[in-house]
């Protein structure tokens, strides 16, 4: 991670709403999958991005690279604003954010060989300078751990762990310096899931990348992540450093989300209270008002309905969005037993 702290990527109020259609009785409303997110990723470091499926983890980060058209806010790489790019100009812009896609089955073409897959990025943006290209693929095999003897065959001749490493190759092609990767390792089987994380870490020490590395296994979230930020319908609840995180959460929500890691020590993981949120995640096109996780948290009081609570930080570098929880009252769970009402930052809702 760099010391000076330098971001690379900074997020400011990004939004992407879809329109759903009107159905039987007409009309039509947003489903707001990201809703304002405020964020900034640091150059060489891996920010982990956790939270349950349909949080929008996976809408941010195509929103990023714009392969998800952001609704609103702006998203800020090198002083230039993506958001708001022509499609021209982020074609230029591509060459330096990649991403690595979630099924390595899905995202490679069955009817392209490996050179043509791995070549195209730099066919594409002519990076070869006079180069093969074919040998430039070979190389990029041999960076991934595969064979230069691979680059003719097809895509249905390998495994999923070696699918995922030509995709990986694919992001390297065009000599990136930022690469999303949505889920990288969920449909791999557990054994070569290790390799993987493995992989991306040499890569990003040899080749000072910065990663997104969204993904709902938080075990893999910590092995990977210099940073946590943990999503909620849409929004960051919490974003600390990654042992932080798991040393000491301070959002219920992460709580729990915690709380559901499993532990490799039988003794100790037979005596871990568990703790199970009530209630199914609300719907992004009608969200709870105020706090959007005050429908399940058990520390809900009146308030939290009616106060957006804001992003602020508790302890150095460890910020949370809660309006019960304070620099002078990190405990949550203290300040519940004591019966302390709103003492955090946030925004209270006009009346409807």
């Amino acid at each position: 991670m760099n010391e000076n702290g330098e971001n690379l990527i900074s997020l400011e109020g990004l939004k992407v709403y879809f329109r759903t259609g009107g159905g039987l009785f007409g009309g039509s409303k947003d489903v707001r999958a990201v809703d304002g997110v405020s964020l900034d990723i640091e150059k060489g470091e891996t920010l982990g991005l956790v939270g349950e499926s349909g949080c929008g983890k996976s809408t941010l980060g195509k929103a990023i690279l714009r392969l998800t058209e952001p609704t609103g806010g702006k998203v800020n790489y090198r002083g230039r604003d993506l958001a708001h790019l022509s499609k021209g100009e982020m074609r230029e812009q591509r060459k330096h954010l990649q991403m690595i896609f979630q099924d390595p089955y899905a995202s490679l073409n069955p009817r392209m060989n490996v050179g043509q897959i791995v070549g195209e990025p730099i066919r594409t943006f002519g990076l070869n300078e006079g180069r093969p290209v074919d040998s430039m693929v070979a190389d990029l095999l041999e960076t991934v751990g595969l064979s230069r003897r691979f680059i003719k065959r097809y895509p249905h001749e390998f495994s999923g762990g070696q699918r995922q490493r030509i995709g990986i190759a694919r992001a390297l092609a065009a000599g990136p310096e930022f690469i999303v990767a949505d889920e990288p390792i969920s449909a791999l089987d557990v054994s070569i899931q290790a390799q993987i994380m493995n992989l991306l870490a040499k890569l990003q020490a040899e080749k000072g990348l910065t990663y997104l590395f969204i993904s709902h296994d938080l075990r893999a979230v910590r092995h990977v992540s210099d940073r946590v930020a943990v999503m909620y319908l849409g929004k960051i609840v919490e974003l600390a450093p990654g042992k932080d995180v798991y040393a000491d959460p301070l959002m219920p929500y992460t709580q729990a989300l915690i709380s559901a890691v499993p532990l490799p020590d039988p003794e100790i993981e037979a005596k871990r209270e568990r703790i199970i949120l009530t209630g199914d995640v609300p719907s992004p096109i009608d969200p709870p008002s105020g706090c959007r996780f005050h429908t399940r948290c058990p520390y809900a009081i009146d308030d939290c309905s009616r106060i957006v609570p804001k992003l602020t930080e508790i302890k150095p570098r460890h910020q949370v969005a809660c309006i019960r929880i304070s620099p002078e009252h990190p405990d949550i769970k203290a300040n519940a037993a004591a019966g302390r009402g709103a003492v955090g930052a946030g925004t209270e809702l006009p009346d409807q």
